[in-house]
């Protein structure tokens, strides 16, 4: 085990350009998840509540690309390589319906037609952004065979991931400073917030997807598959299920996420909450950066978490933390919504949120680096090694988690009252405790649930010190 985590294979310019591909593709996805919504209710004129069934549908509907997308990643015998020729595939799709589906259609006053158009543009996108995300997470575990090489590079990416992923709330304001009589910025001439126009959203889409779409393409360009088996058969959901019964590591990492799936909540209704909490929507910068910031404090400790703690230890204590974070920070919240003036609950709930941002390396980074363990501890009992199964299974309960905390994130928005109060301004503080509940509180509390499947997770320490090791010498007998 010395031996392997001393040698090390991947240069500056690889772990780079795998960095700032996930920030492009991540900014495609945060965009999407963002501001999907508002543009559909602001624009549209849709119900949300109606886009939100309407985007968890269509990711369930979707799902039946995940498996399949897994399935050609693993039997695929590409000279590109079997991850990097389906991120080139991913890449059109993805280009052209990040921006169609912020299209001002003419037909919107047919309700009907328009729920038709979100619904099928959104699966489309969804098919798209699969075909995207299933190998550029896959090849994590293929970039090199030295775990603690891995663990690092993962952490380092994920970190450029969860900057990308807030990235909209930077080139918003940008557009909007561009197009002619666009919104206020900042909301700084007059009591209110000049709502964005139909023209910023598209243009913000064309901007994100573009940029997203070229860093994305340094994946396949740049980064080496080091770790490669043999092309497997056909590969069918059935086997891929029993693949999933047969690694439990892998099982309570999936049931952990779902469990957790309120954290992904706080994202989806983000903009909402700028404008409730600060009074303006393009003040999401200022909401986003501060989490944001937490967020990648935590994800670049968690390589050191996870060597003086473990993978197990180290994300039961980011999520009991979270939990903790959460409550204190709506408790403020609570408070401050009655007393603005007051500096003290000022400071204490910019701090609240930054404190939140401390978890995320558990929801972020965690995940991604156990299923890599995962993948190894498969290939280890059964002498198969099925990277695009267990990572299409993963990345479609991420997909799934990320439309579930958002469909019920954008139902509290609509049960508390804010689009009856959106054309005025002025939020009750019922509102903003409703609101805030739902992107503070609640999510701590699904991420304590999160712990319990944890608690049987065992693929840490000497354990998958050995099975790093055994696999080691494997494939020397096979070279």
């Amino acid at each position: 085990m010395e031996d392997i985590t001393k040698v090390k294979h991947l240069k500056v310019k690889e772990i780079l350009a795998y960095s700032l591909g996930l920030f492009g593709f991540q900014a495609i996805v945060g965009l999407l998840n963002s501001y999907q919504a508002e543009f559909d209710g602001s624009i549209l004129k849709a119900n949300v509540i109606v886009v939100a069934i309407l985007i968890l549908v269509a990711k369930i509907v979707s799902a039946v690309a995940d498996p399949i997308v897994g399935s050609l990643v693993d039997r695929s015998r590409s000279k590109l390589g079997k991850f990097k020729s389906m991120i080139v595939y991913s890449i059109v799709p993805l280009l052209v319906f990040t921006a169609v589906i912020f299209i001002d259609v003419p037909f919107k006053n047919n309700q009907t037609l328009t729920y038709v158009w979100i619904f099928v543009t959104y699966l489309i996108w969804s098919i798209a952004m699969t075909m995207g995300d299933v190998p550029s997470q896959g090849i994590a575990a293929s970039l090199t065979p030295n775990p603690t090489e891995r663990t690092n590079v993962v952490s380092i990416s994920n970190t450029a991931k969860q900057i990308g992923f807030s990235a909209c709330v930077v080139i918003v304001p940008i557009v909007c400073l561009i197009i002619p009589n666009g919104s206020q910025v900042f909301g700084f001439e007059g009591d209110t917030d000049t709502p964005m126009i139909a023209s910023e959203y598209f243009w913000v889409a064309v901007l994100t997807a573009v940029l997203g779409c070229a860093l994305f393409a340094l994946i396949p360009i740049v980064n080496k598959e080091r770790v490669i088996t043999e092309a497997s058969e056909k590969i069918t959901t059935k086997d891929m299920l029993a693949a999933l019964k047969d690694n439990k590591p892998l099982m309570l990492v999936i049931v952990s996420y779902f469990l957790g799936f309120g954290r992904q909540m706080a994202m989806g209704i983000q903009v909402q909450a700028a404008n409730v909490l600060l009074g303006s929507q393009n003040l999401v910068a200022v909401l986003g950066i501060v989490t944001a910031i937490g967020s990648m404090i935590s994800m670049a400790l968690c390589p050191l978490l996870i060597k003086k703690l473990n993978e197990r230890r180290a994300y039961i204590l980011l999520s009991v933390y979270g939990f903790a974070a959460s409550i204190f920070s709506f408790a403020v919240g609570h408070f401050w919504f009655k007393n603005p003036d007051n500096m003290l609950l000022t400071v204490l709930f910019y701090l609240s949120l930054f404190l939140i941002g401390l978890q995320f390396g558990a929801v972020t980074l965690m995940p991604m680096i156990m299923t890599a363990d995962c993948v190894d501890y498969y290939e280890y009992e059964t002498g198969k090694r099925m990277e695009g199964a267990a990572y299409s299974i993963l990345t479609l309960t991420i997909k799934v988690c990320l439309a579930l905390g958002t469909a019920v994130g954008l139902i509290f928005v609509q049960i508390s009252g804010y689009y009856d109060s959106i054309d005025t301004g002025a939020f009750s503080n019922g509102t903003k405790d409703i609101i805030f509940f739902a992107y503070t509180a609640l999510p701590g509390i699904l991420a304590l649930l999160s712990v319990f499947p944890m608690l049987k997770y065992d693929i840490v320490g000497e354990k998958k010190a050995n099975i790093s090791t055994a696999l080691a010498a494997r494939r020397e007998k096979t070279e």
